[in-house]
């Protein structure tokens, strides 16, 4: 192929791109997972490890979608404040559930543009997080007192089973309960919901799936000359995925409690 001719189809990819993380999105979603990549970008002269957030959907009728993807280019809660504006911008009006990895200033972001939804921290990230902190000779023994707490009949419950953890775990590993405690208000919301709707919340199966099929083109591609080279991959490797989302099985029964917890909020975008 001649150069000018890879030239014009990188930048046909590259208005491809550009029309897709600008096209028009529902007025509402449920569930909004946020989760953020690795990946090693050149920027001013140097390979940087630059986090590249994607932002899975689920519809009211219960399909998952890739809202996006986002190269963070500045620190914190103004890059997060840009996410949320450009998702409102391109026609969203509410999510109700948002879940996210625990980032300082993002439950912040979230709620100064969308003030109505539940920020719900990412249980998965949070037990990874802890086990983190955990030897490898007590990560089987430890991990039954952690799901305890998440497996709790209600957050009154949850929080007695914190201390349960605490009292057995605590002078070895200060750092966990520590970790749940400051996490504590994100980590509650999902126990307004029956435990079947709960784990549709808090397994971030969808999102898994998607970024295990990234991790492997950013392994196999090692850095990128730029954001946009990147973006481009990443995009021909999501619309290439092939992964075949169903629809959750608990989505009828959700539904019903969706109805519930938020009343019109989501009646208006079940219809």
């Amino acid at each position: 192929m001649s150069p000018d001719l890879i030239s014009k189809v990188t930048d046909a990819i590259l208005d491809e791109v550009r029309e897709w993380q600008s096209r028009p999105l529902e007025a509402i979603y449920p569930v909004v997972f946020f989760d953020a990549l690795r990946v090693k970008i050149r920027d001013e002269g140097m390979v940087k490890n630059k986090a590249v957030y994607v932002v899975l959907g689920i519809t009211a009728s219960g399909e998952k979608d890739v809202l996006g993807l986002w190269i963070e280019q500045t620190e914190g809660a103004k890059f997060w404040l840009k996410v949320m504006n450009d998702l409102r911008n391109r026609g969203v009006a509410d999510i109700l559930i948002a879940v996210v990895d625990g980032l300082k200033g993002f439950p912040e972001a979230i709620n100064s543009v969308f003030p109505k939804a539940m920020v719900q921290t990412c249980i998965v990230h949070l037990i990874r997080n802890s086990l983190s902190f955990v030897s490898w000779k007590d990560r089987k023994a430890i991990l039954p007192s952690i799901k305890a707490i998440y497996h709790a009949e209600n957050a009154d419950a949850a929080l007695l089973r914190l201390e349960d953890f605490e009292a057995e775990w605590g002078k070895r590993y200060p750092a966990i309960g520590a970790a749940w405690r400051r996490a504590w208000e994100h980590v509650i919301p999902f126990f307004a919901f029956a435990p079947e709707i709960r784990k549709m919340i808090y397994t971030t199966n969808a999102v898994e799936a998607l970024n295990r099929s990234l991790r492997k083109i950013i392994k196999t591609r090692g850095s990128f000359p730029n954001d946009e080279a990147a973006m481009k991959l990443l995009y021909l490797a999501i619309r290439n995925a092939g992964i075949h989302w169903r629809r959750p099985v608990a989505w009828t029964a959700a539904m019903g409690q969706f109805a519930i917890q938020f009343g019109e909020r989501f009646a208006g975008s079940a219809d």
